[in-house]
């Protein structure tokens, strides 16, 4: 349990500065510098008033804390926070900062300020600073934005500077999968083959996307062949998943189950490759196989999370086992920690797609009445089965219930041609008032434009 103390601060513009001791019962120690930065997830609050006060209580500035720390705000998608502590630990010089963490400050400014930020970032440094992860901090930098002519000039000279790596390779095929050239991800391949870099599991990987979503299926197997004799690469699931998704697209069954069985093979503990694998055979129809790698994957996983059961769920939706799928979800009911709608939604999903509406209906007053309170999405998913049906009255009935929630998922938005054919209706019964109170409270839901909707 985290506890922060906050002593009065008499500077408003900082009321973080003054934080205390700050205590973890869990694997952290009871003070460190982490446990005062990670709390503070608002992207607006700075950290450095943080830093600072840290440095004037007289504690000690590791450089490996701050690389933690910013590897782990990085992971969090915390970018100007990440930004501000490798700009502050490089400027304080209380510790010191590598060409590799160089690198990193430049990716982060890429990210918050953008590319010409981190451009004028790279052509400021001294010659000698511009090493190769310099230059495929900026290369990614480009990628990321979509700079096909600034990356491919970018990557030629890193070519011939001799800093070419798989890596960067990667980026400029992510680069032309992103742009949607994917008859050049094979070139690139074998530029790489050329310039005598070789391929890693990730380069493969690409290609044989690039492959697949082309329906290029003779090259997608031969390079297939080809990365499965090279001695460095170990195959995972992933690459056995994408082969045969594009065969289950391309209706070829028998190739399908070929590579189905190979992903298999992968697994070991892997839930998130069971999950593949179930809605692969779900998708052939193959019941028999479904229910067998739910079994194998209770056993192999030991816990089954929300996302495990929303993709057993959605399975026996597509396979139109919806008794079955009823059961499953009253297991997960029974042993579930936090009440997550995203996994009776995939079942209402099912009822409504069957025109079972009033049975979608039903089960979510069963939920209510065990005293949860749904998002304003299970709501929304029922009016708009009703919509489709014609029954506008229970459309208007479930679409308010669905405004009453709509606190329960601020992100939450209505179809705008749901609204269009409701306030029609309304409009149609000389509803007057009933519309104006249903507008009204649309425009309680952050992030409807009314006048867009055409609702003024």
């Amino acid at each position: 349990m985290l506890a922060i103390f906050k002593k009065s601060n008499p500077n408003p513009n900082y009321p973080w500065v003054f934080l205390t001791r700050t205590y973890f019962t869990g694997s952290y120690p009871r003070h460190n510098l982490y446990s005062r930065i990670s709390p503070l997830g608002n992207p607006n609050f700075s950290m450095v008033p943080v830093l600072d006060q840290w440095v004037h209580e007289g504690e000690k500035v590791r450089e490996f804390d701050l690389r933690s720390i910013i590897r782990d705000l990085r992971g969090r998608k915390r970018y100007s926070h990440a930004l501000e502590i490798s700009e502050w630990m490089s400027s304080k010089g209380l510790c010191p900062f590598s060409p590799g963490d160089r690198a990193v400050q430049l990716d982060l400014i890429g990210r918050v300020r953008g590319s010409n930020a981190a451009e004028s970032y790279f052509d400021m440094l001294n010659e000698h600073e511009k090493i190769g992860k310099m230059y495929g901090a900026l290369l990614n930098c480009y990628v990321r934005e979509g700079l096909v002519d600034k990356s491919t000039s970018h990557m030629q000279k890193m070519k011939e500077m001799g800093f070419g790596s798989a890596l960067n390779y990667n980026d400029i095929m992510c680069l032309y999968t992103h742009t949607g050239q994917l008859e050049k991800i094979p070139d690139v391949l074998s530029d790489m083959k050329n310039d005598g870099v070789s391929p890693d599991i990730f380069s493969y990987r690409i290609c044989i996307n690039s492959y697949g979503a082309r329906s290029d299926l003779k090259n997608m197997e031969k390079l297939l062949k080809e990365m499965e004799n090279q001695p460095h690469i170990s195959i995972d699931w992933i690459t056995y998943s994408t082969v045969a998704n594009v065969y289950i697209k391309a209706g070829s069954k028998e190739k399908a189950l070929i590579y189905l069985k190979k992903l298999e093979a992968k697994l070991q503990k892997d839930a998130r490759g069971y999950n593949h694998l179930i809605s692969f055979y779900a998708s052939l129809g193959n019941k028999g196989e479904v229910r067998r790698l739910w079994g194998l994957q209770k056993v192999a996983c030991k816990k089954q999370i929300n996302r495990d059961y929303v993709t057993m769920l959605g399975s026996l939706v597509k396979l139109g086992e919806l008794e079955e799928a009823r059961v499953l979800l009253q297991e997960w009911e029974s042993s579930c920690q936090f009440y997550d709608f995203r996994v009776p939604n995939v079942l209402l999903i099912g009822y409504c797609q069957k025109g079972l509406i009033e049975k979608a209906e039903g089960l979510l007053q069963e939920i209510m009445e065990k005293g949860k309170t749904p998002i304003p999405n299970s709501w929304a998913i029922i009016a708009a089965a009703y919509s489709d049906k014609g029954d506008m009255e229970k459309t208007f009935e479930c679409m308010k219930n669905a405004l009453e929630v709509k606190e329960e998922n601020p992100g939450w938005r209505p179809k705008p041609l749901l609204i269009s054919s409701i306030l029609s209706w309304l409009n149609d019964r000389g509803e007057v008032e009933e519309a104006e109170a249903f507008v009204s409270s649309l425009k309680t839901v952050a992030g409807i434009d009314t006048n867009m909707l055409g609702l003024e």
